[in-house]
């Protein structure tokens, strides 16, 4: 009897502050989305990944799949939440497309790291672990789905597009990737059960 409360427990429907927490944080990956970009051909340099990384590292891999999500939504629903206030669905059929609907693959593999590794506790070799889930979700996920849209769109091979364009991202997006596991963790020594069941 006891089980079958622990696992309908389990899979109750999300908190209030779940739910808090997904809106505070599609709303954070939207203020970094509309920081000053830096144009570099079809694709530009904004904060916007930081905030999907803090997403999966700070809320977990549902909670944080869900606020990319959210985000992206109400991007393609018309908010001007995108890189430089753009909108719309034709957002996601544009260069930066593939990119934008990998972020919340990306949260979640993330994510699943984030709670793997936090719940065995804080120590020396957290920030790897953490470091770790962000190479996994940009190289595995990100890179794959937005340089394949990336090279339909402009119409060029997988590799020329890997190479002229997701090639020049790669040093920003690791200094991003140890500044998002910095601030992270300092998340979760400030509210340690932050990223909850």
């Amino acid at each position: 009897m006891s089980t079958l409360v622990d696992t309908s427990a389990r899979r109750r429907p999300l908190a209030p502050a779940d739910l808090a927490r997904i809106a505070v944080f599609a709303a954070l990956i939207a203020a970094l989305a509309l920081t000053p970009a830096i144009p570099l051909g079809p694709v530009p340099i904004t904060l916007q990944t930081l905030g999907v990384s803090l997403a999966g590292l700070c809320l977990g891999p549902w909670r944080g799949f869900a606020a990319v999500a959210l985000y992206v939504a109400v991007g393609a629903a018309g908010l001007p939440v995108f890189s430089n206030g753009a909108a719309g669905f034709g957002v996601l059929v544009g260069p930066t497309g593939g990119y934008l609907l990998s972020f919340p693959l990306a949260a979640l593999v993330s994510g699943f790291v984030a709670r793997w590794a936090v719940r065995r506790g804080l120590s020396k070799v957290t920030p790897f672990m953490l470091f770790g889930g962000l190479v996994l979700a940009r190289y595995l996920i990100i890179m794959p789905i937005g340089v394949t849209h990336l090279s339909r769109v402009l119409g060029t091979t997988w590799m020329q597009a890997l190479v002229a364009v997701d090639m020049l991202f790669w040093v920003v997006d690791l200094v991003k990737s140890v500044i998002a596991v910095m601030l992270a963790l300092a998340v979760h020594k400030a509210f340690p059960r932050l990223l909850g069941r």
